[in-house]
């Protein structure tokens, strides 16, 4: 798909491989939808790319709907959807003192794989409606699983179940979706230098750095936004996740 002229959403677009995204598909010159919570940051990064901001909690659907009729009447109907909000709690199965989780990893999969699912469904909604472009596609879905999802650490069940799930229905999907000419992607990101790892003590991020072959770093987000762009551009790919990790594995903690 030519990105030029085409309407995007991203989710998460305000900070971390979201904000990436949104700066890269403006700079190929999409029409950018930012769909985040922070609303002040979202504003200004529609600010900054030339876009449209809407507070959204991907978590409600209601919260999404409304948000995706936001963008299609400020922008257009959205030929691209690619969702990065996500949480990233760790808590174990069962802690100190028998302290249980369950209610992180509720909060988990409702934020980060029913918020996919909800964005997905209503975007790939607008795209069916329109009519096909040359290439035959009507419109393109990217969602962020993450390496846990195969590497999933100690604590982070409730996190590799929800970017698990986002995993195992990019195929399903694809194949449901393929009579329209909607395409659909996942995106399995390492160890980026988002805003979580800034966060981090120097001694920790050195730590996780360490276990990464090459390149020997951290990722940059905008190595994401490059792939969310390969990915669109590249009309055979289609029903898979790709990894995009420096071949890292996780460690068990």
């Amino acid at each position: 798909m030519k990105i030029s002229g085409q309407v995007a959403i991203v989710t998460g677009g305000a900070s971390g491989l979201g904000a990436a995204t949104a700066r890269r598909l403006a700079a190929e010159g999409a029409s950018v939808g930012i769909l985040d919570f922070d609303e002040a940051r979202g504003a200004a990064m529609a600010k900054e790319i030339g876009g449209f901001a809407v507070k959204t909690d991907v978590g409600d659907e209601a919260s999404v709907a409304a948000a995706v009729a936001a963008v299609k009447d400020a922008l257009g109907a959205p030929r691209i959807a690619v969702s990065c909000a996500g949480i990233a709690g760790a808590a174990r199965v069962v802690g100190r003192e028998g302290k249980l989780s369950t209610e992180l990893f509720e909060k988990t999969i409702r934020v980060n794989l029913m918020g996919t699912y909800f964005v997905m469904s209503h975007a790939a909604r607008e795209m069916v409606a329109q009519e096909p472009l040359e290439s035959g596609e009507r419109g393109v879905v990217i969602n962020t699983a993450s390496i846990a999802w195969q590497d999933g650490q100690i604590g982070q069940s409730a996190y590799a179940a929800s970017k698990g799930a986002i995993a195992a229905m990019c195929l399903p999907v694809a194949r449901e979706m393929a009579k329209t000419g909607v395409r659909v992607m996942a995106i399995a990101p390492g160890l980026f230098n988002t805003p979580m790892m800034e966060g981090l003590p120097e001694e920790t991020t050195a730590g996780i750095v360490a276990n990464i072959p090459f390149p020997h770093r951290l990722g940059d987000p905008a190595e994401y936004g490059q792939l969310v762009c390969d990915i669109l551009g590249n009309p055979y790919l289609n029903g898979t996740t790709i990894r995009l990790d420096a071949a890292v594995r996780l460690p068990q903690r």
